[in-house]
């Protein structure tokens, strides 16, 4: 081993010890939040650093570059200062880095200089990771599937290599919005390099992609440098099922094995909570072969078996509308805010 590659690894070392560590006398994981749960309050960062402290929290996840005010070392370098003062440690992540996926935007530059930005804003602040995406379901149904955005996605995470280990910031990439499998996610991360990659784990994006969470942690949980989590409520149709997004403890996800297997499986990585409720999304995949074809001989795999199990074990349950008129950002606002509240309070009472 030389010694470029000794104190790299050092430095990997070092920051899972920090983000790892806990009270002596506190056995529970890392509890956190994902900005996202609360969007439509529209903070900025020093405010969800706030919220997550008001919490009790021991990490706040800040997963898009645009909920910073400035890009500025200065100003960073005082979030950092704000975080530390709370006993908080930061996250941070960016969006689609696929240029050839439906979700791509050049708002900072190419996907390569996005990457690299987003890099720096993490080592900035803290972090361990840099956290970004592929794109979402839609991506499996264009010419040369998902495939194609895989290797776009990899030669982006390459391009950054030497920045990253530069910095010792690991690129965390999430399954997102049903872009890819377990499997799919796996195979890219190995390809890109899993000495400095790894998997932002998501279990409710998991059943989007017709994979049951516990199933999806095994596949991922050895690669898992962040996590992004949420319930799921799935429940059978004449047509296939359908999937609504729920609080962490009213869905049928067994959070209590969940993050016990997480721990096992992916020691220190925090459970950083991201609520996204209220809506449901159909999965027509009966009799319909055109669903099919984003998902080439997935049907008869023991993965989507399981996952049709859990669909059978669900029951239907209400969305969440907003009432129009003036008082409609606020009900958001609130609905939000006390979908992460339960979330947060069942994890802190029942691990």
């Amino acid at each position: 081993m030389n010694r470029r590659v000794f104190l790299h690894q050092s430095a990997f070392i070092t920051a899972a010890l920090t983000a790892s560590k806990l009270k002596a006398s506190d056995s529970r994981p890392l509890l956190g939040m994902d900005h996202f749960s609360l969007r439509a309050t529209g903070w900025k960062a020093g405010q969800y650093i706030d919220h997550a402290a008001s919490l009790k929290l021991d990490t706040c996840f800040i997963s898009e570059l645009h909920i910073f005010e400035s890009f500025e070392e200065a100003y960073l370098k005082g979030l950092k200062e704000q975080a530390d003062k709370a006993g908080l440690k930061l996250y941070v992540g960016t969006g689609s880095v696929c240029g050839s996926s439906n979700t791509w935007k050049d708002l900072y530059g190419t996907p390569e200089e996005h990457l690299a930005l987003t890099i720096r804003i993490a080592k900035a602040l803290g972090s361990p990771v840099a956290r970004c995406y592929l794109g979402n379901q839609k991506d499996r149904a264009t010419d040369g599937g998902i495939q194609k955005h895989i290797e776009a996605t990899i030669k982006v995470i390459q391009a950054n290599k030497s920045r990253a280990e530069a910095e010792g910031i690991k690129i965390a990439i999430e399954n997102h919005a049903g872009d890819m499998q377990s499997h799919e996610l796996k195979a890219l991360i190995e390809t890109a390099g899993k000495s400095y990659v790894g998997a932002n784990i998501d279990p409710g994006n998991a059943v989007w992609a017709m994979e049951e969470p516990m199933a999806h942690l095994e596949a991922l949980g050895p690669l898992t440098i962040c996590s992004s989590v949420r319930d799921s409520m799935v429940w059978d149709t004449e047509d296939g099922a359908v999937v609504q997004w729920t609080a962490v403890g009213e869905g049928l996800v067994d959070f209590k094995a969940y993050a016990k297997r997480l721990a096992e499986l992916a020691p220190g990585v925090p459970l950083q909570v991201e609520t996204i409720s209220g809506f449901a999304r159909p999965m027509l995949y009966k009799n319909n072969e055109d669903f099919w074809k984003a998902y080439p001989g997935y049907r008869d795999t023991a993965a989507f078996k399981g996952w049709v199990d859990m669909s059978k074990k669900g029951k239907e349950i209400p969305t969440f509308k907003a009432p129009d008129g003036a008082g409609k950002k606020d009900a958001e606002i609130a609905y939000q805010k006390a979908e992460l509240q339960r979330s947060i309070e069942w994890l802190q009472a029942n691990l």
